[in-house]
């Protein structure tokens, strides 16, 4: 109880975790004089170079910066800022974040998690301090408050105004209204066509006279509403899929409440992905699955199908895996929240509260990207005085989901903290699920900017698995990558298949190998489905088993999408 309320003034951040960090980094720093001596040389270069930029800047103004900014760091492209005194406050603000970077990095006997987590709330407390975050050291700022007479900062007075009264409300931020289910996005004809507890299950009316014999069974992730795949009609892969003459069905899952604490993640897999193949084998008699699952839903997806190949059961005609990942040792920049004092400080919240608030895990994907999703946002809309244009992505986004105490816990310490899938010690049953044991031919996606599921992460399956794998690696970030439209400008991937027994590369001789393309990776994966698909088209099946538990219901997307 003394940890669960704690979490209400930390925002769920562990105190001890960062402390420990924070010890582990400035013991070590103290033991190291080697490491102190290189920081101040480079902090005396540092200001050596500044003063030798600013010097040669007086002299011609269009001498090149000393420091360029990282790679996706977009706060200082403005030409204004290479005007003075702010390019001045800008080099110094890239030497002081470049210094820390070398502080915080490569302290002898540190310990790797705690130099990732001290690395990141330094960066994250210089950001609070940088000079696009300052309304009088921000040449944007300044001259729209010049030209506009202040008005651009009573507009944003208003915006924040506005934003803090919807989020006491518990209400979704402005434009997500324009974006609602069954109306603008998640609007493929389909029915329901089971239900139970934790889903409903979509299926999609066909779009062509005939199609496939093997239906596609799609496995969101639970963390989030299924209708990323089922976006706006000009980008939704569940319409692409019927176009291309795909029987489709979905998993749409329930928003648990403190009710549904004791919920596991079996009965995640039981009552979700299981109980979606008992229902298609009820509508579609002895027809076999291409199985698909994005993020978390394809860590649970392959972890069925693991068990289902120990149990000689054959029901899958494929796995497809979008941003998933198997084994947890490289887990990306989410591991900074996750080790076993932040999963106990964690576990206490959740068994207060029976559930992981979607406004937590919001909070964290956040903070991982703090330039683009919190500072930016409080400059354009609060400084600049700007609404940030509502997209379907981003109002999907804000329609996040909680997660049950009981499941969240398995999955964070059974999978991020003691990697049991891909060490082969996950039990289903009282029986290993090993990834080993799938003979299925695999499709998997990777991103190249994802900072949830990294693409090298994802790439592991292929050292947990003997068979076909052809993955992609696709342009894009966790979701705008996957969300791929054909047509879409600047859309680009590489691909490679392995086959059986064959040789595997590490990520990047990959990375090398594989062939370029361009274009949406949809296509290559259409194709390869239709490949694994039998030859012969066939009439659509019906829709739901009326008179039975899968008689059709309510019109797509359901009921379970709206709740709250």
């Amino acid at each position: 109880m003394r940890e669960a309320l704690t979490a209400r003034l930390t925002g769920g951040l562990s105190p001890a975790s960062l402390a420990l960090s924070m010890m582990d980094w400035s013991i070590h720093l103290a033991s190291a004089p080697g490491k102190r001596m290189e920081l101040a040389d480079k902090g005396m270069r540092k200001w050596g170079r500044l003063l030798a930029w600013l010097a040669s800047s007086a002299m011609s103004p269009e001498a090149p910066p000393c420091i360029e900014p990282l790679p996706g760091d977009n706060r200082f492209r403005d030409e204004a800022w290479r005007r003075q005194p702010f390019a001045f406050l800008t080099q110094a603000f890239l030497l002081n974040q470049q210094w820390w970077h070398n502080a915080t990095h490569d302290v002898p006997g540190m310990t790797p998690h705690h130099q990732d987590v001290v690395a990141f709330a330094a960066r994250q407390w210089l950001d609070i301090f940088s000079p696009s975050n300052i309304p009088f050291a921000n040449p944007q700022i300044l001259e729209r408050t010049f030209h506009s007479g202040g008005a651009n900062l009573l507009q944003g007075a208003r915006n924040w105004m506005e934003d803090v009264s919807r989020q006491a409300h518990n209400q979704p931020p402005v434009g997500v209204e324009d974006f609602t289910p069954g109306r603008q996005v998640a609007v493929t004809p389909g029915k329901v066509v089971f239900r139970n507890h934790l889903i409903e299950l979509l299926q999609y009316a066909p779009a062509t006279g005939q199609v496939l014999a093997e239906p596609v069974l799609i496995v969101p992730a639970w963390i989030m509403k299924y209708y990323i795949l089922d976006l706006s009609p000009g980008n939704s892969l569940v319409r692409y899929l019927v176009s291309r003459g795909h029987t489709v069905f979905c998993i749409s899952w329930r928003n648990p409440s403190a009710a549904d604490r004791e919920l596991t993640m079996d009965d995640y897999r039981e009552m979700g992905v299981m109980a979606a193949l008992e229902a298609i084998g009820a509508i579609m008699p002895g027809r076999k699955v291409h199985g698909t699952g994005y993020c978390l839903g394809g860590t649970l997806l392959s972890i069925a199908a693991a068990a289902m190949a120990q149990a000689d059961d054959d029901r899958l005609a494929s796995l497809t895996l979008f941003a998933a990942q198997t084994d947890f040792s490289e887990p990306g920049e989410l591991a900074l929240f996750i080790d076993h004092s932040q999963l106990h400080f964690l576990d206490s919240m959740m068994w207060n509260r029976g559930y992981l608030s979607s406004g937590q895990m919001a909070g964290a994907f956040q903070l991982l990207r703090s330039n683009d999703l919190v500072w930016s946002r409080l400059v354009h809309d609060y400084l600049m005085g700007e609404r940030t244009p509502m997209i379907d992505l981003m109002a999907w986004n804000a329609d996040s989901t909680r997660m049950p105490y009981r499941m969240h816990a398995e999955y964070l310490q059974r999978l991020y903290l003691d990697n049991e899938l891909a060490a082969g010690r996950f039990l289903v049953n009282g029986r290993p699920a090993a990834l080993q044991n799938i003979r299925l031919p695999l499709f998997a996606v990777g991103t190249e900017r994802d900072h949830v599921a990294p693409w090298r992460s994802v790439y592991k399956l292929h050292f947990l698995t003997d068979t076909d794998v052809t993955f992609v690696l696709t342009s894009g970030g966790h979701n705008a990558g996957i969300v791929s439209e054909p047509g879409r400008a600047g859309r680009r991937f590489r691909v490679a298949t392995k086959p059986q027994h064959g040789k595997c590369l590490d990520a990047d001789a990959w990375s090398q190998a594989a062939i370029p393309k361009q274009g949406s990776w949809w296509e290559e994966w259409a194709g390869w489905l239709a490949a694994r698909s039998s030859p012969e088209l066939v009439a659509p099946p019906p829709m739901g088993v009326p008179g039975t538990i899968h008689a059709p219901a309510e019109d797509a997307p359901g009921t379970y999408v709206f709740q709250r």
